[in-house]
């Protein structure tokens, strides 16, 4: 059984640095979020990690274990957002005490989507795959990252619809100030690998592939036990953007992923946009998604909103979803069933 926390305005929200911490050259980038936050209404409580950064992390894992639990267990935090995503957090996992998670939104992407796969694989509780907090520092903020409050704000039983962007993050710079964080100039178009319009139904699970990928064999990847436990069967989405991994190493994960079992009863297959992706040998992204697809015979939608260029919806590890593509734009509609 999948269990969802509560959002509520006002929210008290409990910043620890899981993965990166604030260095030097981003304490104003950091407190320009911490500012425009606590502007919308929201508490924030900053915790130790935070100003913390040395050597590809903000502190020990077990430092960082330690701060996460203690938030998990504050009455005061209502849930947990991350600065950003970094490198190391898999360092923390065998540090959190997971028959102790409580039912609080955690919001994340990139490397924080380890800590969110990690936790609903092991309790069923839901986690939230979206912007980090210093993605919401912006004057304004585009329609589709701001879906993340109505997302999460989702009672038990309920049900969200977004829809796909109009316009992503492209390489031109804008021409001067914007308000807006991210700056979307190159039209939004989601692909599938039939090119015909697609529908796929089942529960969402998924992540940064360069850093999923490494929970494969362990204690913290049991898909197997979550399928037959948590979800009793169900068909299962699996929803994977890259970060920065060339297309021969997308390739090798995901037939590692297969391997393992991560795709037994699954009933199809999100990407991301990417920036990585690099072609070799004149192998592209775009042959690695056929192959998928012919391997498994199940649809495979790509260059969708989420992941590392914006803007990005907000999944739902959990959640029960239905994603549709016609005609290039797309919708998903999340249900919160248990």
């Amino acid at each position: 059984m999948i269990t969802y926390p509560e959002f509520k305005p006002g929210a008290a929200i409990g910043v620890t640095a899981s993965s990166y911490g604030v260095g030097e050259g981003g304490r104003e980038t950091f407190g320009e979020a911490v500012a425009r936050m606590k502007e919308r209404g929201y508490q924030v409580m900053l915790g130790q990690t935070v100003y913390k950064q040395n050597k590809a992390k903000s502190a020990p894992g077990k430092e960082r274990g330690i701060e996460f639990n203690q938030m998990m267990l504050d009455e005061a935090v209502d849930l947990i957002i991350p600065p950003w995503g970094g490198e190391l957090l898999i360092e923390m996992l065998e540090f959190i005490d997971y028959d102790r998670v409580q039912r609080k939104w955690i919001l994340g992407f990139s490397d924080i989507s380890l800590l969110l796969l990690t936790i609903t694989l092991r309790t069923g509780i839901a986690t939230a795959h979206g912007p980090s907090f210093g993605d919401l520092r912006g004057q304004q903020t585009d329609e589709t990252t701001a879906m993340w409050q109505k997302v999460l704000a989702t009672p038990s039983g309920g049900s969200i619809l977004q829809h796909s962007s109009q316009k992503h993050q492209g390489k031109e710079e804008p021409d001067g100030p914007s308000p807006y964080v991210f700056h979307l100039n190159a039209k939004t178009e989601w692909k599938t690998v039939s090119g015909k319009d697609e529908a796929i139904k089942g529960r969402l699970l998924g992540g940064c592939i360069d850093i999923i990928r490494h929970i494969i064999g362990t204690p913290y990847g049991d898909v197997k036990r979550f399928s037959e436990e948590i979800i009793h069967g169900e068909p299962i989405i699996w929803y994977l953007e890259n970060c920065e991994l060339n297309t021969v190493d997308v390739r090798r994960s995901l037939v590692q992923m297969r391997h393992a079992g991560w795709f037994d009863n699954c009933s199809g297959i999100l990407f991301g946009r990417s920036g990585g992706n690099q072609p070799v040998d004149n192998y592209t992204a775009e042959d690695l998604y056929r192959d998928l697809s012919e391997e498994l015979q199940l649809p495979v939608i790509h260059e969708m909103d989420f992941g590392h260029v914006p803007p990005q919806m907000t999944l739902i590890n959990g959640a029960y979803a239905e994603v549709e593509v016609v005609n290039g734009q797309g919708t998903l509609k999340q249900y919160f069933r248990e």
